[in-house]
């Protein structure tokens, strides 16, 4: 009881795939970095990299890195919780699902549950923010593949029972995510609007 732990989770807020996610009793610079390069080893270097005002997150260590590697520092302004939606979201999600418990035993068990989820999450969970897709279908570039399936689906369904569709056309389908921002650099900006 009164013991916390931390969990460090990255998110790609074009597809809401989360590239990585660790669970630690601490918080520190050092463990974001350690968390930081793994992903990028693996995802690659993004040109931004938006987070909260947490002390891990603006530490001189993570700064440095972005800095060394040439990403852009993205930061929500202070107590104001929207400016990180897609975070914000995905959070609602973990701690609102039936799977979430009251406490955890261990650092080791919670450490488990978010695994569970972030693999759930990622190749389950069809989101309504990117056209019911899952986020690892967008983040691969599966999602079109998915949508024709899913046409020729309703197609055959149609063929063999017409009598169960009001339409002779698909529901709509959601469209796939654009480009996603948080804080929108003025230079993009610009550049859309030319």
């Amino acid at each position: 009881k009164g013991k916390y732990f931390d969990c460090y989770m990255m998110l790609d807020i074009h597809s809401r795939f989360i590239v990585g996610a660790h669970v630690h009793a601490t918080e520190s610079g050092t463990l974001a970095v350690e968390m930081m390069k793994g992903i990028f080893g693996i995802h690659g270097i993004p040109q931004v990299v938006h987070a909260d005002r947490g002390t891990s997150m603006t530490s001189k260590t993570v700064a440095a890195l972005l800095s060394d590697l040439e990403v852009t520092r993205s930061h929500s302004r202070p107590r104001v919780s929207n400016d990180n939606p897609y975070s914000e979201a995905l959070f609602k999600t973990l701690k609102y699902g039936p799977e979430f418990p009251e406490r955890f035993a261990s650092v080791h068990d919670a450490g488990t549950f978010i695994s569970d989820f972030v693999d759930w999450y990622n190749h389950h969970h069809q989101h309504s923010g990117i056209g019911f897709h899952t986020p690892a279908n967008v983040h691969y570039g599966h999602a079109v593949g998915v949508a024709k399936e899913r046409s020729a689906t309703l197609a055959a369904a149609r063929a063999r029972h017409p009598e169960r569709f009001t339409k002779t056309t698909d529901p709509k389908i959601l469209a796939l995510p654009g480009p996603a921002w948080i804080n929108q650099p003025k230079e993009y900006t610009e550049q859309s609007a030319a």
